[in-house]
């Protein structure tokens, strides 16, 4: 998924520095000649900086608020604490982490074509964003494949939660480990434009051919998306034809019921996935395979365009949670309606049982389950 970028920093003659997608969140700064450095390059103008940063902002802003609702009301309310909700909350966690850890740099790497945030970070943070989106998928396939084992197999016996525990701490450790060529293949330095002008670089830097970065990218890219994109698909299938069968057989119960929603919802999660990456993965597969796309006119702003819809996802989950999940949708509102400010609370033109009435759900919210 990340494109090899060579550079040298102590023989300025022979480094190449090209703009391309280093990862799922950020580009590399790298010059291949003059002429690219001359490119129409539209982030620079004022005004598309200026929704840049109000898109951005506003993912920022509901991805932070979206996903720690949904981590909070899952500690807070007891019947909400299940398998597939702890998977959720690991989710929300891998969401957050893209929030704070790629939004923020990404915006300002696009806003001023250069490295800002030193030499740790350069080799911190790449990993740790592959590592969060690594997280994401590989959650969104243990999902899938433990409600395909129950509903498809008729295998009742559910996971443990101990079980969940340690299946979670698996998927960071595999995620860390397969992003840990982003940090380990890395280099800092600064690139001398001219005499007066130099700017710091955060690249990747391959042993051997140059070849190795992009079988990296290519295999990081079906990693990230092909292969969870064609487990969920099958999965979600089977699971579909499963209850559908059931309900032409005339298998009507709550139970039954439940299963349907959690699952049509569970399935927009995936869609929304994979419509939100897929302009981003088919832009980055087509540098990987066509070099001369890096020359396109407002390469730079294309790639930040599909990268905002790819971010997307990061807060899109919290929302289909309340509108397709009871159980959600209730435990936001209790929380919501605990939170009001005390003078919107107690307005003296109510009346004193639509008091009474609204102190109650404050109450229910803090002591009950949803």
């Amino acid at each position: 998924m990340d494109p090899a970028d060579q550079l040298n920093t102590t023989q300025v003659e022979d480094s190449q520095l090209e703009l391309k997608p280093s990862n799922c969140c950020s580009t590399t700064a790298a010059i291949s000649d003059e002429n690219f450095l001359k490119l129409d390059d539209s982030t620079k103008l004022v005004g598309v900086q200026v929704i840049l940063i109000l898109a951005y902002s506003i993912i920022i802003l509901f991805g932070l608020i979206g996903n720690s609702l949904v981590i909070y009301v899952v500690y807070k309310f007891k019947n909400l604490r299940t398998v597939t909700n702890f998977f959720i909350v690991n989710l929300a966690v891998a969401d957050l982490l893209v929030n704070t850890l790629c939004l923020p740099f990404t915006l300002v790497y696009t806003l001023y074509g250069e490295w800002k945030f030193g030499q740790v970070l350069c080799f911190m943070l790449p990993c740790a964003q592959g590592m969060a989106v690594h997280v994401s998928t590989i959650t969104m396939n243990v999902i899938a494949l433990d409600r395909h084992r129950s509903i498809v197999y008729h295998m009742e016996t559910k996971m443990s939660k101990d079980m969940c525990a340690l299946v979670i701490v698996i998927t960071w450790a595999v995620s860390a480990l397969l992003a840990s060529p982003l940090a380990i293949f890395r280099e800092y330095g600064t690139f001398d434009l001219s005499p007066d002008e130099s700017i710091q670089v955060c690249t990747e830097k391959w042993p051997g051919s140059s070849m190795n970065g992009s079988i990296y990218s290519v295999s990081a890219l079906l990693v990230q998306y092909g292969l969870p994109l064609a487990i969920n698909s099958v999965a979600y299938i089977r699971i579909w034809n499963k209850l559908k069968n059931h309900m032409t057989c005339g298998g009507r119960n709550d139970r039954h019921q439940r299963r349907k929603k959690t699952t049509k919802m569970l399935l927009v999660m995936v869609v929304v996935f994979a419509v939100s990456w897929l302009p981003f993965y088919a832009f980055q597969l087509a540098v990987d395979i066509d070099s001369t796309v890096l020359y396109m006119k407002d390469f730079k702003l294309l790639f930040t365009v599909f990268h905002i819809l790819a971010m997307c996802s990061t807060f899109v989950n919290p929302i289909l949670y309340g509108w397709m999940n009871n159980n959600y949708r209730t435990a936001f509102l209790s929380v919501c309606k605990c939170y009001q400010p005390f003078s919107f609370r107690s307005r003296p033109s109510k009346g004193r049982e639509a008091q009474k009435d609204e102190d109650k759900v404050c109450t229910d919210c803090k002591s009950s389950n949803v």
